[in-house]
C-alpha cells in the first residue's frame, strides 16, 4: 500500500513540476502515472549502474556530475514514455531539480 502511495505522489510531484516548466509537456494524468512508473524503474535500475561506471568523474567534480545523470534518467523517461515530452538537456536538469523539490514537500505534506 505505501508503494502505491509514494507512486501517485510521485505522479501528482510530476503533474504540478510539468505546469510550472514550460520545457515540459504532459498530455495527461495518466501520461503522468506512467511517467512516475519508468522514471522509478530507471532510477532503481539504470541510474546505480551509472553510477558507478562514472564514479571517477562524480569524485573529480564533487558529486555535481550526479545532476548530469538525473537529467539523461529524465531524458530518457522522456522518450520511453509517449505524452511526457521533456524538449532539451536544459529542462530535464530544471525538471530534476524542481521535482525532487516538490517531491519533498508532498512526502511532508502527506
Amino acid at each position: 500500500m505505501s508503494y502505491l502511495i509514494h507512486w501517485l505522489l510521485y505522479a501528482i510531484a510530476i503533474i504540478i513540476t510539468a505546469y510550472l516548466l514550460p520545457g515540459v509537456r504532459l498530455a495527461g494524468p495518466g501520461a503522468a502515472l506512467i511517467a512516475a512508473l519508468v522514471l522509478g524503474i530507471v532510477n532503481t535500475i539504470i541510474k546505480p549502474v551509472l553510477l558507478l561506471l562514472t564514479l571517477p568523474l562524480n569524485i573529480l567534480t564533487l558529486g555535481l556530475f550526479t545532476f548530469v545523470l538525473n537529467a539523461l534518467m529524465i531524458l530518457l523517461t522522456s522518450a520511453l514514455v509517449p505524452g511526457f515530452v521533456v524538449t532539451g538537456f536544459f529542462w530535464a536538469l530544471i525538471f530534476s531539480l524542481v521535482l525532487s523539490v516538490i517531491n519533498y514537500l508532498l512526502g511532508v505534506i502527506f
